[in-house]
């Protein structure tokens, strides 16, 4: 074999499996926008978002985070978004004294108030510590969406709404990254039509 040719056709077939991942979110271009009009709706009321994952997963549960409380085109006011992983301190505290499984539904149980949302990625769907924590949600009230790879599995069958990437496991997560900025795109949409969000004057909280 010519060198570096089995190399080559491992990344054309990489890219080749990112088709059937954007084929599979365009068909659910409506539960996306949908996810990102009640995300404004809700935060826009004063409800928080919280998001959980595991390894690359948890990367973009942290992602969808910093786009809310940062910014992620235009100045608006942030608004209140967790991710579960990100304070390693409970993280690695919770994990010791009450197992991994645990590791976000004791989170979710701090934190999550009713009205709020959990976003939860995994592109398996069986983590069980995204389904404790889903059932722990579905118990206070708090709604629970999932991005997960190819349905049926564990985590979408118990959540309250999936977008599903039918994709293997690689494309599946690059496909969340862009589900994540197109409920990005209308959340911001809807902040502007409502005509909130815009930041007031920085008032010195010393």
């Amino acid at each position: 074999m010519k060198e570096g040719a089995g190399s080559r056709e491992a990344v054309r077939a990489h890219l080749e499996n990112v088709l059937p991942a954007l084929r599979s979110l365009e068909n659910q271009a409506e539960t996306l926008t949908a996810w990102g009009v009640e995300l404004a709706q809700r935060l826009l009321s004063g409800q928080k978002l919280l998001a959980a994952g595991n390894g690359g997963s948890a990367a973009e549960a942290q992602h969808l985070t910093a786009e809310l409380v940062g910014r992620f085109d235009g100045e608006r006011m942030p608004f209140s978004a967790i991710s579960l992983h990100a304070e390693s301190s409970a993280v690695t505290a919770i994990a010791n004294d009450y197992g991994y499984a645990e590791l976000f539904a004791r989170q979710v149980r701090a934190h999550g108030r009713s009205g709020d949302i959990l976003v939860l990625l995994s592109t398996s769907g069986q983590s069980p510590n995204l389904l404790r924590a889903a059932e722990v949600a579905a118990r206070l009230n708090i709604t629970t969406w999932a991005l997960t790879g190819p349905a049926p599995n564990p985590l979408a069958s118990c959540c309250d709404e999936v977008v599903a990437i039918d994709a293997v496991s690689a494309n599946a997560q690059e496909g969340h990254l862009i589900a994540l900025h197109a409920i990005c795109r209308a959340f911001e949409a809807e902040v502007a039509r409502r005509g909130q969000g815009v930041p007031g004057p920085e008032r010195d909280r010393g």
